[in-house]
Formats: structure tokens, sequence, C-alpha cells
């Protein structure tokens, strides 16, 4: 089996007013900030109870993922003040078949601000462009609308319902699912590969 490929984590300018960077552990208070979420700890690593230890040990996840391939973890970050405000990842484990899967979370005091969207278009428009990469896809719960808007307003079509499809909070749910092709045409106002 080939050895894995690492990958760097690019910074990259997410509109005017947010930035996305390879995490650092000086984001730990957004990690703490996250973990009082009653819903983040359930869908993603953060941990909950949160201690330092914790913490920096979810940081050290984050480089990992990129150290072995697979994917490319963002904290997202006010340009402002450099005050992170939450995550997103474009994770790899599919490639092979021509897809990549994104996961978004934002902490409480950033959403309803476009945060989601503007960092999602910038990724997704990244991962299509200069990575060429054929499909992304994307899972969200069908309760939660501001994320299936943000994913929406990118140029995300709702593909369907995957009934029982993930493990939150100690049961089965449902997942709406989410496609965004390479040939549907650019995200970010440039033009996309075609493979």
């Amino acid at each position: 089996m080939a050895e894995p490929t690492p990958l760097t984590v690019p910074s990259m300018s997410a509109g005017p007013d947010f930035v996305l960077r390879p995490w650092e552990m000086s984001d730990l208070p957004l990690l703490r900030e996250a973990a009082r979420d009653p819903y983040i700890p359930l869908v993603t690593t953060v941990p909950s109870p949160y201690s330092d230890q914790a913490g920096e040990a979810f940081v050290r996840r984050q480089w990992e993922r990129a150290a072995t391939g697979a994917g490319y973890p963002f904290a997202i970050v006010r340009s402002r003040d450099r005050r992170p405000v939450g995550a997103i990842g474009l994770w790899l484990r599919d490639l092979s078949a021509g897809r990549a899967t994104l996961g978004y979370w934002l902490a409480a005091s950033a959403r309803g601000r476009g945060v989601a969207r503007a960092a999602l278009r910038t990724v997704s428009g990244w991962a299509l462009r200069d990575l060429g990469v054929p499909r992304l896809q994307l899972f969200v719960e069908p309760w939660n609308t501001a994320s299936a808007r943000a994913a929406e307003d990118v140029g995300f079509r709702r593909e369907g319902l995957l009934r029982g499809w993930q493990q939150v909070g100690g049961r089965r749910r449902d997942m709406a699912v989410y496609g965004l092709l390479n040939e549907d045409g650019p995200v970010d106002g440039r033009g996309v590969t075609t493979n």
C-alpha cells in the first residue's frame, strides 16, 4: 500500500471579511465555545466537556489529517481581528471514486452573518477549480435549514434523503445529501475545470 501523501493546508481569503487557514493552538477559545454548543460536539470531534488538553488534541488531529492526506481542515477566521469563528473541512476519503465531502460548523456567535456561505463558496471553488475534484458532497440534517440554505446559495443541489445515515447523539439520524459537480459551473465567479 502506498504511503499517504501529506497535504499542505493553504490560507485563503473567503471574501473581504474572513480568512481560511490551518488550525493553530491559539484557536482553543473557539473550541471552548464550540464545546458548549448543544449540537457541534454531537456531529464533530470537538471535545465536550472541554479541557485545554482535549482542545490541543483536537488541533493536533487536524494537523494529522492533513499530514496523512485525509483532507484539508481549515479554521474560519475574521479578517478584522483574527478571531476564529468556525471550521470547514474538505475530506478526501472517497477521492479515488471522484468525490470529496465537505463539512462545516460555526460558533453560535458567528451564525447568521454569511460566514458559512463565504467559507463554503471559497473551499468549493478551490476544490473544483484548482484540485479538479469531479464531485463535492455534503450532508445536512433536514431540520438544519440555515446550513441547507448556505449550500444551495453556493450551488449545491439537494439530491435526496438518506434515512438513518449517521449516528448523532446516540440516535440514527436522516441526512439530506447535497452535491455539486465540477461541470455545474463557477461557484465564485471564475470558471472551473472540466475533466
